[in-house]
Formats: structure tokens, sequence, C-alpha cells
């Protein structure tokens, strides 16, 4: 059975009835697309496995659950979408019910009496609209009269349509279709298409991409629009900002250039910041600009549509624009260019210009040098003119390497090389060290009267007119007037040309007359001359006449001129640089005039040329000379090719001159490489001091020989005053000076060889006929068994004697002296020194072996067979005398190394002793670091330091104590700090002991417990001990019965508290009841017994009464002991409870007390701001506001504003860097030159002469024998065997050394005293102190009150200008009404001090009567002064004796110095000169150490002084602070309202603070006192130890002396010959300058 349905529906229900029984199977089918496909909706059978095998079985559904079960289905359905959607129905029918009669007969007739008969088929739903529609209404063509039909064509809304209201409507396709939900429409939306478009569609992309918020695109768009909502213009369209979008004029064509905007004129369609868009905006091309692109762009040119970048760039060079950027003109591209540019591109320069650039002008001009140069043409490139020869630069103003440029007086001609006339002679002239000369070549030409000089002129270089130049001298002292006439001639080969240069000058013109001043060096001929290149002229000059020949003595014939030279000089008006016509030459030649520079060159000594007319100068030289000139520089005579480029003066040798260094100066001679030697001739010998120039010989004078006459002939001395040597016939000749002989023959010598040689006796007289012959010594001098010096023959006994060398001894000289071995009678035998190290006495015999050489008596602390080590228990160098004795400290040193206490072994070489575990040193004396307790004498023990709690791990070396951080205490700062007790990790807590009975500030630091004084207990020490009466801290000792008694009553205790144990266990264990009463009467008796127990100071009566009373309580305790053993377990239990009540009690007492202690505080604070005067307190602090505003201001301008002090210390810091920086170089250079001089004078050392030095210590001559020596010397001694060295009357080094280590003892001596006076005033000032610093405390402590009442006030006044504030602010609200404002200000009116005037003054006179009462401060105040006087006395007092120990210890330094200076000339006469060098650093060595020693007891010196100063400082702060409590004490009497609830406080605060500050002072007193008498006791070592040093360093000292003194010498030396150096060189730049300037004047000649 089928169902088919118009149009979609949505089914609910199916209900079907059967007039015959059910079918066993069936099944319901639907289709939603009217019958194209079918789906199964629902299998029913009786049998489900067998009829639809495979289904899934479910229950029967009855008849009301079938109903219930649709619609739950229904609703289920209809929110899942369409699932019972339906458009066709179908129900099969599958199989009869049968009943079972089938299965008894199978025949096939049997079913046909079974059949299926409906009786009704039901179907119900409803039109299916998706919720779209609330009706449905017939389909076209559909009977619509049916009542009760449901039709299929749904009536839709929400903008929807179709049968089933499945789509949306047109023009609204905006979001997808969707069926209603509840009460969600889900109606379709409209499109916006701006009213641009009536059509759309929905796009799934589109609706994604918003957000799921709009779907519609817009179709078919019209006005020129387009896009999805046709709110976008068309290609070539734009929108109008200022229409509507609606508008349908809203997009207006573009109106751009096709040939200048891109894609042929598109502009942007609309506005967009977030793109860069601007609606109507034409996009231009890469080169083109203006709003419809229609121009080019600044630097562009020629627009064009087929350019696709629009227009070309200007092909314009920037540097040549003017603009400076590539600009030219839009339609034809010319470029704008520079004044000195041209081109159409800018980009070349004018003629004459080059260096194309961003300059003013574009280019520069060539300014090629007008006489270096050809023209001024020069390359663009790079500049470069066109040079003439050897000319170089880019300018051509320099000269190549080699060449020079010309001076003006460059044409120069000497009047000693001219041809002279009669009566003219030449006169050389030598030049004087020092002083520049003032002439030139070899000297002058000497002309009289009359005479002539012709010169040959043969080298002009161009054609053109000379000034002559004529140089001079005159040789009268006084020149009483001018030379009168001096005639020239100019002598020309032949006839002038007319076309020739000078073919205009007249023969007039070749005769010139001038005069020669007197007092002038140099004239110029007034004309000029015409000299033609390549002609020979001769020049003459004619002398003719003097002018007042009459007033020279002896007439005209001795009026004598000299002639130098003369020279042409180049007149600047012949040449065109100078006379073109044109404005460079009209500059030059004002230039020229204005510079005077032709008058520079005139004289021999020029000044300094000026950069002008050095230029002009050289111009000249080029055009004269057509470039540069050669140097031509003498390769012997010169020391280099090149010459100075102005003036071409080559670099000469020694004593060589000319332009080119080719002769030799006069007074020298040898011209070569070397350059030339001076003559040297001598004074008194030679008749000249010029000399031969090859050989050098000098012109003798009679009897005078040599090459420079400076000795006599052979034979003979005494130059100049020859006569014959005396030589005793022994010698041909003698020393010219002094007449002693040479070469003495006959075994002769002396300066007449008038005594025998060394080595030989005799007389050498020849007429004696007894001549010199050997010294026995054993043998003769060459006999190589010689030993003596010399030898002498006794006139007594005839005896020979021999003075032996060194090391030799014996009358003959053959046995070896003391201190040397060996066997010099044996052939080639020789005595040496024993090698004992310098260690063992030279006069002693029996020092060492006189055979062997083994030493035997080793000196100075050392031992070995050749004394070469220090002895056992010292250490130090044996080779230098040093053996000290080893300094190991007992307590650190290996008790195995140290036999005595101050004798212990030590390594010999460096003395570093064998220490314990971790103790340190050379000597062992102290610990390492981190350790401490060397007095322990078992090594030191570890710091242990807290790592936390410390500063750092190390601690005091003597006390352990280490370095704790704030908080911290103890040893090992794991305790609190000090005065504090408990656990630093948890709480420290303060010691809170009563001062007055403790013998430490520290109380114990687990405990708190406090360390009482004798005679004081308590837990605070704050009572008088057991044994002591009296009211603390007065507690006094008991009378001795005391002690008696109480050792009955401690007796009678012990045994009561036996008895009362005995008691409290019968109370335990007994009962009560009937003996409540008996039980009372034994307490009362207890009592008693107790109270005369504790009662201590018992009378004889009370103890009989207690003894009484104790036999009577033992009686009655054996009664009661059953009833006290039950009652026992019942007091224990109530005193329990009693003692938690009690303790309970307490608390809540002690925090009522503090609840009272506050509330009573806050009162007195509410009084004090009700009582306080608040207007005063203001104005104080706004005056305290402003000073501390002003400080403020000051400190921030020492740091902002300039110059400050912190401004200036940069400046000053920077200063020192430069000033170091520049120092550096300087500084290094002398150190280097200190050390060369050093290694000169180390080498001079090596060579010092014993002799002098035996001299200068014993005061005796050095080579006088120890005999004859009345002062002694080296290796001398006295009968005793002792050293013999100075004496009385000896001005040796060893006798003031002597006197001044008595003055050194008695200097000693003084210092010591000086010292216990020093310790006395200490002392006194250490007492002054202590009473100034109680005087200090107790002003500290009034000081404190009245800050403490200022800082109340204070606060007071803060709150009260708060309140003045808010009244203020109230006020000038803008919201205040006048009544508001009335009614504050009545408030304020009524306010009112709370007493009466009466009352007020009655208080401030009782706050003056407790002020005045306040530990009677004016009292402390004046005992103050006379403690202030006494300690300022004292201080002087330790300030003049320690001026006084000053002055001693400068007169034993002066004594040590001397005695210093006398042992290092003793021992240096005994050691060897060759370890000079060595001993010399080891000196230094040692004097640094000395010092370093020294600088320490002199800095604990300084720091006792310090510590005075600082004691002094402290007294003056006394008296500031004494001023500043009168001010405070005033203060307290206008503010001291907390005064009177103070002052016991205070009185007891004050006691406290004076006895802490007391025992702090005399703590510090003792550790001061402590630390000067260690200090003293180091100097008095470090003395000891100085004295020892100085014995070791007695040589090196005195020979740095002598060595700094020729140092110091040889220095001055160097010094005044850099100072001649430096004036050599500042008269050679003088000279140079001068030749510069004569160069530049040539240059500039025409």
């Amino acid at each position: 059975m089928a169902l088919d349905l118009e149009a979609e529906f949505h089914f609910t229900h199916l209900i079907m009835t059967f007039k015959t029984f059910r079918p066993a199977a069936l099944l319901i089918e639907r289709s939603a697309d009217f019958g194209r496909t079918w789906q199964v909706y629902r299998h029913f059978a009786y049998d489900c496995s067998s009829a639809f095998p495979g289904c899934p079985r479910t229950p029967a559904p009855r008849r009301r659950r079938h109903l219930r079960d649709a619609l739950l289905r229904h609703r289920a359905l209809l929110r899942r979408g369409d699932l019972l959607k339906i458009t066709n129905l179908r129900v099969n029918l599958t199989r009869l019910h049968t009943l079972g009669d089938n299965l008894l007969d199978p025949r096939a007739e049997i079913k046909e009496k079974y059949y299926y008969a409906m009786y009704e088929m039901v179907v119900r739903g409803n039109c299916f609209c998706y919720g779209h529609a609330s009706e449905c209404a017939p389909i076209a063509g559909a009977d619509d009269n049916i009542e009760g039909m449901v039709h299929g064509r749904c009536v839709c809304n929400h903008n929807t349509n179709g049968l089933n209201c499945e789509a949306c409507d047109d023009f609204y396709n905006d979001r997808p279709w969707r069926p209603a939900e509840g009460r969600e429409a889900n109606a379709c939306k409209q499109c916006e298409c701006n009213g641009h478009s009536s059509q759309c569609h929905f796009d799934m992309a589109v609706f994604l991409a918003t957000g799921n918020v709009s779907g519609g695109v817009c179709d078919s768009c019209l006005h020129n629009t387009m896009g999805r909502s046709c709110d976008l213009c068309e290609p070539f369209y734009y929108r109008d900002p200022r229409r509507d979008v609606r508008d349908p004029q809203v997009c207006t064509a573009c109106d751009c250039d096709p040939d200048g905007s891109q894609n042929g004129g598109l502009c942007d369609g609309h506005t967009d910041r977030s793109q860069g868009t601007l609606g109507g905006q034409c996009r231009c091309k890469a080169h083109v600009e203006g709003p419809r692109c229609d121009r080019c762009r600044t630097g562009f040119f020629g627009l064009s549509a087929d350019d696709p970048q629009g227009c070309q760039p200007c092909r314009c060079d920037p540097r040549g624009t003017v603009s400076g950027r590539s600009q030219c003109d839009p339609v034809s591209g010319d470029c704008f260019c520079k004044r000195l540019v041209t081109g159409r591109g800018c980009d070349q320069c004018l003629p004459e210009h080059w260096a194309l650039s961003h300059d003013l002008n574009g280019c520069r001009a060539c300014d090629c040098d007008v006489g270096g140069a050809l023209d001024n043409q020069c390359t663009m490139e790079n500049g470069q003119c066109r040079c003439r020869n050897h000319m170089a630069g880019r300018q051509c103003s320099q000269v190549e390497s080699g060449y020079f440029f010309m001076a003006l007086d460059h044409f120069l001609y000497e009047a000693e090389l001219a041809k002279m006339g009669q009566g003219c002679v030449v006169e050389p002239r030598e030049q004087q060290p020092g002083r520049p000369p003032s002439w030139t070549g070899l000297g002058f030409a000497r002309v009289p009267q009359g005479g002539s000089l012709e010169f040959s002129i043969a080298d002009v270089p161009l054609s053109m007119e000379y000034d002559l130049l004529l140089r001079y001298e005159s040789q009268v002292s006084v020149l009483l007037r001018d030379w009168e006439e001096v005639r020239v001639t100019v002598v020309r080969p032949g006839s002038i040309p007319t076309s020739s240069p000078c073919g205009n000058t007249i023969p007039a013109d070749d005769r010139l007359t001038t005069t020669l001043p007197a007092g002038s060096r140099f004239v110029v001929v007034p004309r000029p001359i015409c000299l033609e290149r390549g002609v020979a002229y001769t020049l003459r000059l004619e002398f003719t006449r003097y002018g007042d020949a009459n007033s020279v003595s002896g007439g005209g014939a001795e009026t004598i001129l000299l002639i130098d030279s003369i020279a042409l000089l180049p007149r600047p008006s012949s040449l065109e640089m100078f006379s073109g016509g044109d404005a460079g030459s009209e500059v030059r030649r004002q230039a020229m005039e204005r510079y005077r520079c032709t008058e520079g060159p005139r004289g021999v000594s020029r000044p300094l040329l000026s950069d002008t007319c050095a230029k002009l100068t050289s111009s000249m030289s080029a055009v004269i000379n057509d470039g540069a000139l050669p140097c031509n520089c003498d390769p012997q005579g010169a020391a280099s090719s090149l010459c100075d480029v102005r003036g071409g003066q080559c670099r000469c040798r020694p004593n060589v001159i000319g332009r080119r260094c080719d002769q030799c100066a006069p007074g020298t001679y040898g011209f070569g490489p070397s350059g030339c030697k001076a003559c040297g001739c001598s004074v008194e010998g030679s008749s000249s001091r010029l000399c031969d120039g090859s050989s050098g010989q000098c012109a003798c004078r009679a009897g005078a020989f040599g090459l420079r006459c400076d000795g006599c002939q052979s034979g003979h001395w005494g130059f100049p005053h020859c006569r014959p040597c005396q030589c005793n016939g022994h010698a041909l000749q003698c020393q010219q000076k002094t007449g002693a002989c040479i070469d003495c023959r006959a075994n002769t010598g002396g300066d007449q060889c008038d005594r025998c040689a060394d080595g030989y006796y005799g007389n050498p007289s020849l007429a004696s006929g007894n001549h010199c012959r050997p010294c026995p010594c054993p043998d003769g001098p060459n006999s190589g068994r010689h030993f003596a010096d010399s030898c002498y023959q006794d006139n007594h006994n005839g005896q020979i004697v021999c003075n032996c060398i060194q090391g030799y001894t014996g009358a003959r000289c053959d046995e070896c002296a003391p201190g040397y071995h060996g066997n010099p009678s044996e052939p080639g035998g020789r005595c040496r020194p024993c090698q004992c190290s310098n260690n063992i006495d030279m006069s002693d015999m029996g020092s060492c072996d006189r055979r062997s050489g083994e030493c035997r008596k080793c000196l100075y602390n050392t031992e070995g067979p050749s004394c070469g080590i220090c002895k056992s228990g010292y250490h130090g160098d044996a080779s230098r005398r040093n053996c000290r004795k080893c300094t190991c400290n007992f307590l650190g040193t290996t008790s195995s190394q140290c036999t005595e206490r101050d004798a212990c072994v030590c390594q010999r070489s460096s003395g570093q002793c064998q220490c314990l575990d971790n103790v340190i040193g050379l000597s062992c004396d102290h610990c390492a670091p981190d350790h401490w307790n060397l007095a322990g004498g078992r090594g030191c023990e570890t710091c242990g330091c807290d790592p936390h709690n410390s500063v750092s791990s190390s601690c005091n070396e003597f006390t352990g104590q280490c370095q704790c951080r704030d908080g911290f205490g103890g040893k090992t700062c794991t305790d609190c700090q000090e005065k504090y007790w408990g656990d630093p990790r948890t709480q420290c807590r303060a010691c809170d002991c009563d001062w007055r009975g403790i013998e430490s500030a520290q109380c114990h630091r687990a405990t708190g417990h406090c360390v009482c004084k004798q005679g004081v207990s308590g837990v605070r020490c704050d009572q008088c001990a057991r044994g002591f009466s009296g009211l603390f801290p007065a507690c006094q000792p008991c009378h001795q019965c005391f002690g008696d008694w109480d050792r009955i009553v401690q007796d009678l205790a012990v045994r009561t508290k036996t008895l009362a144990g005995r008691a409290h266990e019968i109370q335990s264990t007994g009962l009560t009841g009937a003996y409540e009463k008996a039980f009372r009467d034994l307490e009362e008796k207890l009592a008693q017994a107790q109270g005369i127990v504790n009662a201590r100071n018992a009378t004889a009566t009370a103890v009989g009464t207690l003894m009484e009373l104790i036999e009577d309580l033992r009686a009655q305790i054996g009664e009661t002991t059953d009833t006290l053993n039950r009652l026992e377990g019942d007091l224990t239990m109530v005193q329990d409870s009693n003692s938690e009540a009690s303790k309970e009690l307490s608390a809540l007492e002690r925090e009522a007390k503090a609840l009272n202690l506050t509330s009573e505080q806050l009162h007195r604070q509410l009084d004090v701001l009700k009582n306080s005067n608040f207007l005063g307190a203001y104005d104080s602090i706004r005056s305290s506001y402003n000073r501390s505003r002003d400080a403020e201001r000051r400190a921030n301008e020492s740091t902002t504003t300039r110059p400050s002090t912190v401004s200036q210390s940069a400046d000053m810091r920077r200063r020192t860097e430069r000033l170091i920086t520049a120092k550096k170089d300087d500084f290094n250079r002398k150190n280097a030159a200190n050390k060369r001089a050093l290694g000169d004078l180390n080498g001079r050392v090596q060579g010092l002469d014993m002799k002098k030095i035996n001299e200068k210590v014993c005061g005796a001559p050095g080579d006088a024998p120890c005999a004859d020596s009345p002062c002694g010397g080296a290796g001398c001694r006295d009968d005793e065997g002792k050293r013999r060295c100075g004496g009385l009357n000896c001005a040796g080094a060893a006798a003031e050394a002597g006197r001044a280590l008595e003055s050194s003892r008695r200097a000693e001596e003084e210092l010591s005293k000086a010292m216990g006076e020093v310790e006395g005033l200490f002392s006194k000032v250490a007492e002054a102190k202590s009473r100034a610093e109680e005087a200090k405390g107790q002003a500290q402590a009034a000081l404190d009150r009245a800050t403490a009442t200022k800082n109340k006030v204070e606060r007071s006044n803060n709150e009260l200008r708060d309140l003045i504030k808010q009244i203020r602010e109230f006020l000038t609200q803008e919201g205040a009404d006048p009544d508001s404002i009335e009614a504050v200000a009545n408030r304020v009116l009524e306010l009112s001090i709370p007493a009466s005037p009466q009352q007020i003054r009655h208080l401030a006179e009782e706050i003056k009567e407790r002020v005045r009462s306040l530990s009677n401060v004016d009292a402390i105040l004046e005992q103050t002064q006379d403690d202030v006087r006494k300690a300022e006395q004292l201080l002087l007092d330790a300030k003049r004796a320690r001026h006084s120990a000053e002055g001693v210890k400068t007169t034993t330094e002066t004594v040590k110095q001397a005695l210093l200076d006398a042992k290092t000339a003793q021992a240096t006469a005994e050691e060897a000169i060759a370890r000079a060098k060595s001993d010399i650093g080891d000196t230094e060595n040692r004097l640094a150490q000395i010092e370093s020693e020294t600088s320490n007891s002199e800095k604990d010196l300084r720091d006792a002084v310090e510590r005075l100063g600082t004691l002094g400082q402290q007294i003056d702060a006394l008296k500031n602070k004494r001023v500043s409590n009168n001010m405070a004490a005033a203060r307290a009497e206008e503010t001291a309202t907390m005064a009177r609830d103070k002052a016991n406080e205070a009185k007891q605060i004050l006691e406290g603070q004076l006895t802490d500050k007391f025992q702090e002072v005399q703590q510090r007193v003792d550790t001061k006192a402590r630390a000067v008498q260690e200090a003293r006791q180091r100097a008095e070592g470090l003395r000891d130890q100085a004295k020892e040093l100085l014995t070791d360093a007695q040589n090196k000292l005195l020979r740095l002396a002598e060595l700094e003194k020729e140092y110091e010498e040889n220095q001055k030396r160097l010094e005044g010959k850099a100072r001649q150096l430096d004036g050599l060189e500042d008269k050679m730049k003088a000279i140079l300058s001068d030749i510069n300037k004569q160069i530049q004047i040539y240059n500039t000649c025409q």
C-alpha cells in the first residue's frame, strides 16, 4: 500500500487498524524525493529472527507507548533535521499470521483461508516549512475544498520561498539559508549593494572570510561601481569623498595624463590610509610628477608616453650645476652651470681652470706659477700646469730633487778672485766660532786709494737690466766721511746691435759713478746696467778718491778699503711678470715693493724672507734661468748631493765653505771627504793663523819648529823660550813643556835621569862610578824572582833593604806575608792570597797556612775550608761579610731547631727558619692567613670565622677575634653582637645589666646572666650579695662574725630542709581529719623556724628558740607522719594549680601595667600638643627648612655649575693625566741617559786608585809605609796586632767616624730620656682626655634630652601645620559657602590655651628649677674648662717633646751617616775593586729595606703624634659642644614640658653613660699606651738592625756618593754641551733663514 503526497511533509504518526489478525511480518518504507529512492522506516514481525534476519530486535510497542514514542521521535528528529521529511509512504505486508495451522497441515490451500483485512490507516503530520511559515496552502491545481486536508505549499515568511521555504528570496542572500530554531527565526538577510544593484548571490567563501557575518555578493553593479557590495569604483574611476556611497554619481572619472601616468591614466579608486591610496590620485611614472602626472620631476626632461620611466634623467654633473643637484631645462635638458663651468652637462671647466667640484664657482683657477710654468693652462683632471725645466709640483712652484731657486744675489763675484790693480792685495779672514761671518768667500781685496779691480762676467742667463751691488768694509778705524768717488765701467766686447735687447744702450750708460757711505757695508749703484745673454763682459771698478784723505793719519796713502764682492741683482721691472700690464703683473709689482723684497739680499747677513718675497723670488729665478738650477754639490766637500731649495746652499762638511762646498775655510786645510782640518797655528810660534791649504804648514817665526810652529827643536824644551835638556848624559830628549827626560838609560829614572829606576839601587851620577845595580829581592828585576817595588842601601850598615810588594815579606821578600801562601824560594814560586772569602785577619800570621793556603781562623761568623759559609745559627752571604745571627721566633720555630730561646738554626743562605704548622715568615714570627695564636708555641690555630657572619675569613693574630658583620659577635662571629645575648639565628636581646654592679658590659651570651662585681648579686647585678650590707651600689662587707653565724645558719638550713623533705614524704602518705589542728601547729612552728632561717642575721636567743622548735617539731613530726603522707598529694595538686594561676595573674598584671603606661604616655603627648607654642615651633621649623634647602642648593651647584669643586677636581685630574702623558717620553729619555751614565761611571769605578781612598779614609798618603805613616792605612797594624787607621790630628774619614760614633751614643741617651718624658706627658694627656670625655658624656646627655623634646615639638607642629593646611584648603574651595566658612572661623577662635597666665608662669618657674637641677651642668662645664686648659697645655708639652725628639733623631741620623761614611771608606780599602758593581746592586736592595723599616718606625711615631692631634681636635669639639649645650639649655627652658617627667630617668641615663664612656676611654688609653710602647720597642729593634746593616753597607754608600758626584758633574757638562748645541742650532737656523731670504730676493730680480 503506497501513499503519494503532493509535496514534502513532516511525518509524525502512522496508525493502522486491522479487521483480521495482524500480519506476521510487515515493513514501512518512506521516500523524500517523490519515490525515486526508498528507505525502510521500521520492521514489524512476530518472529523477527526468521522474518527479518540480521535486523536488530526491539520490544513490540504498546498502543499508548507507541504514541508517546512517536512524539518523542518527532521532537528528536525535528532537532536533527530532515529525518522525518517524506514525500511518499509505503507499507509492505510480507507474511500472514496463520496461528500455527501451517505447521499441522503444510498444504497451500490451508493458507488461502487467511488474508489481510485493514480497517483503517491514519497518517499524521504537517506541511514541512523549516519554521519559516505558519500556514500551508494548496498547490496550484489542487482541490482546496477537502475538509481537514493538509496542503503542501508553505506560505513562507522570513524572506524565504519554495514549496517548503527551503531557499531565500532573491536579493536576500547575505546569509546562508537556515531553518528556524526555537525563537531564532534565522530569516534571510538582504544584500547590501548601496543602491547600485538589485541582484546578488551567496558565496560561502566570502561568508567564511567575514567571520560568518556576510556572504552576499552583488551582481551587475551600476553607476561605474563594482565589488561585493558595489562599494568600489571601476578602473579609471574613483570614489568622490564628498558624495554618499549610495549616490549614483559617487564614482568620478580619473583626470590623469596618459603619457606620464601608469596604466594609461589609471588613478586610485578610493582613499585608504593603511594601503596608502588616495581617491582620484594619479599614479605617476618613476620620473614624472604633478597632480595629473603631466610634468617631469626635477632632474629629468622630455615627457613621453613611450618612455616606461616617463622622462629622461638630466645628464648634469652635480659638481658643476648651480643648485648642486642634477637639474636641467625640463624640455631641452640643458643644465644650469656655475660661473666657472661650461658644457651642456656642466661637466667641463672654463679655460685656465680645473678641479670640477661642489665649490661655489664649480672650478678652481689653475694658478700656475708665473715663473715656473710656461703658461696658465692646466689639465682638468689634476690641475697639472706645464712646467719649465726641472720644475715640479702641480703649480710648477717646486723644484726637482737636486735643483734649487737662485737668490737675488746669486750672480756673485768675489773681489779676492778679481784682477787687481797696483797696491791691491788679497786679505784672507778666518771665521770666528759662534759668530756669523760678515763677508763671503775667503776674505777681502785690500784696495788703497787709486786702486782698481776688474771682474770678468760671462754667465749672464737672461738679457735684461741688472742692478750692481758692491759689498765692502772700511780699514780706517773711524771713517770720518764717505768714500767720495768710485768709478764703474762696463767693457763690452764690441758695439751693441740695435736689434739686441740692449740696443738702446749708449756709451754713457756704461760709465757709472757712486759713493760708499761710511756707515754701511754695501751700496747699490744708482743706475742699472744692461747685459745680454751669451756675451762676456769686463766690469772695472776704480776707487779714485776718498773725500778727506788728510784727516787720516799718514795722509791718503793709508786710506785702505776692503772690497768683499760685487753682485748682479736682476731688476724686477725688466721682467714681463712685473711689467706685463695685466692686473696680475701689477699685483706682483706692488707686492714686491710693499714687502721690499729687493732690499733683503743686499747684505751678507739678511733677515728671514717673507713667504710673499720667497714666492716672487722663486718665480723670478725660474723665468731668468728657464727653470731650476742644478745643485752641483761637490762630492767631497758636501755631505749630500741635495742643496737648499732657496739659494742652492749645499750642506758642507766641517770647515768647508762655498755654495757648492768646494773649498776650505780660511784657517783650515786638507780639503777631502771628511772636510777640512783646522790649521791650529801656534800664536807664539807662527806669524799668521793661516796655513798652507794642502800641507797645513804654518808660517813659523824664528826659533819655532813643527807643522804648527808650536815646539822646540830636538834636545831642547820650554817653548817659546827653548833651552837644552838636563838628563845627566843618560837621555837625548826631554818633554817639550816640562823638560822631563825621555827614555833614561843605564837603569836610571826621574825627570833628569838622576835616580835609579824601580828595582835598582846605587848612584846614577856618571862621575861617581857607582852605577845602578839590581835589587836582590831576592833576585833582580828580570830574573823572574823579584818581589819588591824598590830597594835602598842603608848608610849605616850598608845592607840592602827591600820594599816588598803586597803579599811578600822578609829581608829579601822571599817569604809570604800574612794572608798569603806559597813558596817563593822555589823557581817560579809565587805568594798568592789565601782563598778565605775575605773573612780572615790579613795581619794575623796564623789566619791561614802559609804553604797550603788552608783557612784556619775564620772571622765574621763564617766557617769552612775557605770561610765561605756562615756558621751554624747564622745566615747570609759569607763572601760579603754579612753573616747574621738567625732571628727565629722561639714560639713559631720547631723546638728541635732551637737549643735555647735565642739560639735557633736557620737556612744559612736565606735565613729561613723551620716553622711550625701554619706559621710563616722568614723568622717564623707570624701566622699564616686565616690563623692565630702564635704564642701557644704549638703552631697557629685556624680562625674558624663563620663564613656567613664575618667580613672575611681572617682574624686577629693575637686574640683570634674575627671581624664580624653588623648584628653578630663572639670570637668566631657565631654569637650575638657585643652587649647582646641569645641565638643570632633566632633573636638577640640586649644585656639588661646595672652598669654600677657589673665587671663587664658583656653578659653571658647564652643565658644573659650579668657578670657581677665582688659583693654584688642579682640577675641584673643590682643588689648587694650575701655577706654584704648597705644600699646598692655602696655594698660593704659584713662583720667577720657573719661568717661564723652564716655557717651555723647554713647548717641549720640544711637540716631543716632534710626535715621538710621527710615531712613532705609523711604528708604524701599520711591521713587528714582529726590531726588537722596538729598540722596547723606544726606548720606554725615550721614557719617560725623558716623565719629565723631567712632572717640570717639571727641572735643567740633566736638560735636557741630555733633549736627548741626543732626538737619539738621532731616529736610532732614523728606523731603526724601518717597524716602528712595522705595530705601531701592533695597539697601538691593545690600548689600546682596555685602556681599556674599566679603565672597567669602575673602576665595579666604586666599587660595591664603596659596598657596603663601606654595610656599615660598618650595623655602626656596630648597635653603637650595642647599646651605647645605652635607658632614659634612653626617659625623654627620653617627656618630649618630654608637652611636645608640652601644647603641642598649649594650641594647641587657644586656638581652642576662650573667652576665648582667637582669640576675643578676633574680638570685637575685631566691636567695631571695630560702632564703625565706629555712628560712620559722625556722621563724615559732621561732614564735611559742616566742608565748610560751609570754604565760609564761603573767603568770608571774599575780604575779607582786605592792610594787616594787610603788617604781619604785614614788621612795618610797612600804610598807611605805603615812604619812611617802616623795615621796608618790599609793593612797597617799597631804593636798589639790591631788595625791602625786614623788617629789624633788625622783628617781621614775613620777619625771623623770615631767622633761621630761618640756623638751618636750621646744622642741615643738623650733620645731615651726624651722618650721617657713623652711617655709621662702621654699619661697626663690620657688623664685629661678621660676627664674631658666624662664632661662630654654629661653634656651629651643634656643635649639628648633637649633633642628629644625638640623632636616631639616638631611632630606637634607638623600636625598643627596639617590642620592649618586643611582649614586653608577648605576656605579656598569654590564650593565653600559663607556659613561654613564662618562656622570654621568661630571654631578656630574658640580655641584657647587650657591654662591661665599665672599657671603658665608658675609652670615656667618650675621648669627653670628642674633645668637648674639637671646634674649641675654649669659646674660640669666649668670643670671641663679647666680640664680643657690642662689638656691643651699637655698637648703643647707633647708637641715640644716631639720636636725635641725629632731634633735628636736628626742628630742621630747625621751621626749614623758620618759613621756609615767612615766605615764604608775603610771597608772599600780592604775589598777587591772588581766586586764594586755587584756590591752596588746589593747596597741598593739593603737601602730599600732600611728605608722601609725606618719608614715603619717613623709611621708609628707619626701615628702617636696624630693621636695627640686627634685629642686636640676632640678637645676643640668639646668646646663647641659646650656652646651647643648652652643653646640647647636655653631651648629647653622654652619647650621642656617633657623635662619634668624625664628628669629622674635622665639622671640615671647620664650616670650610666658617664661610666661606660670612662671605661671605654680608659681602655683606649691603655691600648694606645701599649701601642706606643710596642712602637718604641720596634724602633729600638730597627735601630739595632740599622746599625748592623750600616756595618754591612759601608763601602757601597761612599762609592755611590762619589759616583753621584761625578754623575752630576758629567750631567752638568752634558747640559752645557746641550746648551751650546741649542745656541749653535739657533744660529744655524738664523743663517739658513738669511740664505733663504737672499735666494728669494735673487729669484725675484729681473
